[in-house]
């Protein structure tokens, strides 16, 4: 069913098929011509998303489940594309609807969030092949006109543990910023070898020391719901006073923002996947209960991501509580069976120190009518801007400088 009221579907939507181009499968396979749908009911495809959830090389910021927690708390206006040959499911990209003034922006379900993007592809082949690809993105530019305008795709790989993936055969350009991962090697001796051992586990030892000073420290996974919802309150608070000090906006501030990352607490993945899963560093002693530091974690078969971290700026942030819990995770993940510990969108110095892959990322802005021509050359502007500032490090630190003032001004205008 079509569920989406604010979506007017023509005829042939409804009937949802449309005929495109003869593909070959990779190894050679007739797969026949692609079929096309679009659907505004996730339920009706639910089925399907989860046969494509299984596959290692769908990023889980498209499944089925955390697609399902963005859209019940954000109202999401849903547009999803079907792709088939003959009766195979070639892929799903479940896309929401944004409507600017100037023109209406198709963006994969929550992007704002995503670490990763990838779309779901079925990848019981392998790579899809470029042909194929360019051929769906024809196809679809064709069948979503009458609702958007411009195609985003944020966030995309071009390699994804070792294989191409389907959207490189598209046309992108960089993405600002990169992501870091840590190929986990069975135990955390072996995992470490892959970096300075011996310094990564001296500084390890530092921190304990220091928290044994004020009473020690438990490490905690929230294996309740009622301690995982506290946790994240608890970790709302940290980042928010971390972005006040550094006077930047708080990406957590936004209601439905909180009530989605709750969602994901509340939904019902398979152990031992979850959607996010809040670690915690708890103090001991004189400060009994204090939370030192958080991380939220997502895991997906043998990938695990760290979707946000934070620390309590104000006990014990010289002890590295933070430094400890990534050592801590890293060590269970290992004895867990985890391959990849992915640490998630944004260079920073930590991470670094911590990975020895780095992935970068791309942005796919295909134009699906004439005004998206215009919005998609802004999007690239926009990009390529980014990109310039943040590599340009005292223009970069002049921008931050002055957002910092915007904010202290903006908070001085509050007070009585």
């Amino acid at each position: 069913m079509m569920a989406n009221s604010e979506l007017t579907l023509s005829p042939e939507c409804i009937a949802g098929r449309y005929h495109d181009a003869a593909i070959t499968r990779p190894g050679g396979h007739a797969a026949g011509r692609i079929t096309f749908s679009i659907h505004t009911d996730m339920a009706e495809l639910e089925a399907e998303w989860r046969v494509f959830d299984d596959c290692s090389l769908n990023s889980l910021h498209q499944s089925f489940d955390w697609c399902a927690s963005w859209v019940k708390t954000h109202g999401s206006e849903l547009l999803i594309v079907r792709g088939a040959a003959g009766k195979e499911p070639l892929f799903l990209l479940p896309f929401e609807i944004e409507r600017g003034r100037l023109f209406r922006t198709a963006r994969l379900i929550g992007s704002e969030h995503s670490n990763l993007n990838t779309g779901l592809f079925d990848g019981r082949d392998g790579a899809f092949c470029a042909e194929c690809v360019l051929a769906l993105a024809s196809g679809i530019g064709r069948q979503l006109r009458q609702f958007a305008d411009v195609l985003v795709l944020e966030r995309t790989p071009r390699i994804w543990r070792g294989a191409p993936h389907p959207l490189a055969a598209l046309a992108g350009i960089e993405h600002p910023n990169a992501s870091f991962q840590l190929p986990l090697l069975g135990t955390i001796d072996r995992t470490l070898t892959q970096l300075n051992a011996k310094r990564r586990r001296k500084k390890m030892r530092i921190s304990e020391r220091r928290l044994a000073e004020i009473g020690g420290y438990d490490y905690v996974i929230a294996r309740e719901k009622p301690e995982a919802h506290a946790l994240l309150e608890t970790f709302f608070k940290q980042k928010a006073a971390r972005f006040e000090a550094i006077g930047l906006p708080d990406a957590f501030r936004q209601a439905e923002t909180r009530a989605f990352f709750h969602a994901l607490i509340d939904s019902g993945a398979d152990e031992p996947d979850r959607l996010l899963e809040l670690n915690a560093i708890r103090l001991k002693g004189e400060h009994a209960g204090r939370i030192s530091a958080i991380a939220g974690l997502s895991r997906k078969g043998d990938h695990v991501i760290c979707q946000f971290g934070s620390i309590d700026e104000e006990i014990a942030a010289g002890a590295s509580p933070g430094e400890l819990l990534f050592y801590r995770i890293i060590e269970r993940l290992c004895r867990e069976g985890v391959a990849l510990f992915d640490f998630g969108i944004g260079d920073q110095a930590y991470k670094r120190s911590w990975c020895t892959i780095e992935t970068r990322l791309r942005d796919i802005f295909l134009p699906i009518t004439l005004r998206g021509r215009a919005a998609a050359a802004v999007f690239r502007a926009v990009a390529r801007a980014k990109r310039w500032i943040k590599a340009n490090e005292k223009f970069y630190a002049f921008i931050q400088r002055k957002r910092r003032l915007r904010q202290m001004s903006a908070a001085s205008a509050d007070e009585p």
